[in-house]
């Protein structure tokens, strides 16, 4: 049985945004499983979500872009290394430092969410209008901004 509840009253915001992000996480694991990436995992977001494509990056701007701590994208970095998604080469400007960059496969399976998240945004479009769609994401991206501006951010709960 299906409940409809939720037609008829409005969500929080935290809970509209959760709903769209769980729904876009559910097609885009989906469809990478569908094209031979099913071993990525949500988890892999905060390298994939982060990384330059082509020339990497250390684990130390990993961890700041994605708000995780170095421990934490340290094992996603470990277990996409073991799935053969990325590498650790030294940083030419640091000797002790690794850069942790896409292999071949890695760039494949970035190339294909790529697609994916497109594909997403263009049937979003579709449904609301192209220009109203963009304006959503312009503000949601304001907003992103606004979020991460350290004077502005309240502490978190720990």
């Amino acid at each position: 049985m299906r409940d409809d509840w939720y037609i008829d009253h409005d969500l929080p915001l935290i809970g509209l945004l959760a709903e769209v992000q769980g729904a876009i996480s559910d097609e885009l694991y989906g469809r990478l499983h569908e094209a031979g990436y099913g071993d990525i995992r949500p988890a892999h977001g905060c390298v994939f979500g982060f990384i330059e494509r082509t020339g990497g990056a250390r684990l130390t701007a990993l961890a700041d872009r994605s708000g995780l701590t170095k421990q934490a994208v340290g094992e996603a970095v470990a277990d996409l290394e073991r799935l053969g998604y990325v590498e650790r080469v030294p940083d030419p400007e640091d000797g002790r430092a690794k850069i942790i960059r896409l292999s071949s496969r890695g760039r494949e399976a970035a190339a294909a969410a790529e697609e994916i998240f497109a594909d997403i945004d263009r049937r979003f479009g579709a449904e609301v209008g192209d220009e109203r769609y963009a304006d959503f994401r312009d503000t949601l991206r304001r907003l992103f901004l606004f979020t991460r501006m350290p004077a502005r951010t309240p502490a978190r709960v720990a």
